[in-house]
């Protein structure tokens, strides 16, 4: 199978886009300080170019953090909309991408994808990356800067998704699996390194030994293992 379970007779149906969501990054005020985000997202009507680390229309306010090619596109689904919602209540407004994805989708778990795994969404073809760890600015778009944290311990982190292959998305196109790779590494494994110096060593060590995992994770994964 060259390293690939079987292309489960080529390609398969996950689920599909409900939105594809962008946005420009805006300067608020925050806890008495100015704070320019891209983290405001709004859905879009029409087939939306997806070409080199982003959706066009879409932008990051820090690249240093946000964005570049382990980043380029990042799902969410509703059925943690869904979640949140009864989490929440009644008085909190959960609109379109108010997690800042930029794609919203239906039918399955992005962080219950196997890192490396390929999809197509319309003519792009999408790699499963890794995990969302918000930062303080998910906590300013949701009114609530401890929020952050609870978005940690609630595990549902969506997927960042790299771009393999440039192509055109909008709501409504299915979401289609085309490989997977034969290691069983998933979204939700990263999520159970934090905290690091916590992990388990078989997790820290398969880390470790996937090329499909994003090098910083396995870097600071080689780093907890040598100091026990």
């Amino acid at each position: 199978m060259n390293g690939e379970t079987a292309r489960a007779d080529a390609e398969r149906a996950l689920g599909w886009v409900v939105s594809v969501n962008v946005g420009r990054p805006r300067t608020v005020e925050w806890l008495g300080r100015q704070v320019t985000s891209a983290i405001w997202k709004s859905p879009v009507e029409g087939s939306v170019p997806v070409r080199g680390d982003n959706l066009d229309g879409d932008d990051q306010a820090d690249r240093r953090v946000h964005g570049g090619p382990d980043k380029a596109v990042y799902a969410y689904a509703v059925e943690d909309y869904a979640w949140w919602r009864d989490e929440l209540g009644d008085g909190v407004e959960l609109g379109p991408a108010t997690f800042g994805e930029n794609l919203t989708t239906e039918g399955f778990d992005p962080a219950r994808a196997v890192i490396g795994e390929r999809w197509r969404v319309g003519s792009a073809v999408l790699e499963v990356c890794q995990p969302r760890f918000p930062c303080a600015k998910l906590g300013m778009r949701m009114g609530d800067a401890a929020f952050v944290e609870r978005f940690e311990q609630a595990r549902r982190s969506g997927a960042y998704l790299r771009i393999v292959a440039a192509g055109e998305v909008r709501a409504g196109d299915p979401v289609t699996l085309l490989s997977r790779p034969d290691h069983d590494l998933r979204i939700v494994d990263l999520v159970d390194l934090l905290p690091v110096q916590d992990a388990p060593a078989d997790l820290l060590v398969r880390v470790i030994a996937n090329a499909d995992v994003p090098e910083r994770f396995r870097t600071s994964a080689a780093r907890t293992l040598a100091k026990r």
